[in-house]
């Protein structure tokens, strides 16, 4: 069993930069792939990034690629999401979540283990 705390979520003008930390407890990350996806009120979750275990392959999705950069320390069992230029509508709930390497990282349905949750605001 894997325990996903993140954190590093807060309000922040738009603009402005954040990172998100997803910290893992009772088992090693090392072999599992993370994605970051996030939540706006009244919508569906939604993908944001993703990486393999090795880090040898990132996924972002589209509109983010170039603003957002997902990172791992397997050392650290932890998995950050840097988010620069924000804008009001990255404003979310932004979860982490971990799952299988090998499968279609896009999709929430290879995710074993997510967190709780932290709430990103962005102000305009």
């Amino acid at each position: 069993q894997v325990q996903l705390v993140e954190s590093g979520g807060g309000l922040v003008q738009a603009g402005g930069s954040l990172r998100l930390a997803c910290a893992a407890s009772g088992r090693t990350l090392s072999n599992y792939a993370m994605g970051w996806f996030r939540q706006a009120p009244g919508k569906e979750r939604e993908f944001v990034a993703a990486i393999t275990w090795s880090g040898d392959r990132i996924y972002y999705v589209g509109s983010l690629k170039g603003r957002f950069t997902i990172s791992r320390d397997n050392a650290k069992n932890t998995v950050y999401l840097q988010m620069n230029n924000l804008k009001p509508e990255d404003t979310a709930v932004y979860y982490c979540a971990g799952g299988r390497t090998g499968g279609n990282l896009y999709l929430i349905t290879e995710y074993i283990y997510w967190g709780q949750g932290t709430q990103v605001t962005v102000s305009s």
